[in-house]
């Protein structure tokens, strides 16, 4: 599933979302809008990395093989849910569920992807 225009730079993010003090672990991206379920919200872009750090997305390619991004733009600050409302389809991130505006936006780093912190 490829957005047709992908927002990956921060004006063009900053039209839908916000980062702000998260209740959750300290930054958050929060919803400026409402976002109606499977909707494009963003594209999780930034440098390929070698190694995990705090702003790392694991993303697997359709043949099955993993490669790392070091997260460059406003998503890099997306953080964990158990019950997340957002979901990655490779690097593009999409709403679950409907996402009210200043509803702070989640995704499960469990799924087999997705940003992980080094120990």
């Amino acid at each position: 599933m490829e957005p047709a225009n992908p927002r990956i730079l921060a004006r063009e993010l900053a039209q839908d979302i916000e980062i702000k003090q998260s209740g959750i672990h300290g930054l958050g991206v929060f919803a400026i809008r409402r976002f109606a379920k499977d909707e494009y919200i963003g594209t999780y872009w930034g440098t390929q990395a070698k190694e995990v750090t705090s702003y790392t997305l694991h993303v697997q390619n359709e043949d099955g093989t993993l490669f790392l991004i070091e997260g460059r733009n406003l998503l890099r600050y997306i953080n964990h849910a158990d019950r997340p409302n957002a979901r990655f389809d490779g690097i593009h991130l999409y709403a679950r569920q409907s996402i009210r505006a200043g509803e702070e936006i989640t995704f499960d780093y469990g799924d087999g992807e997705g940003i992980t912190f080094p120990d």
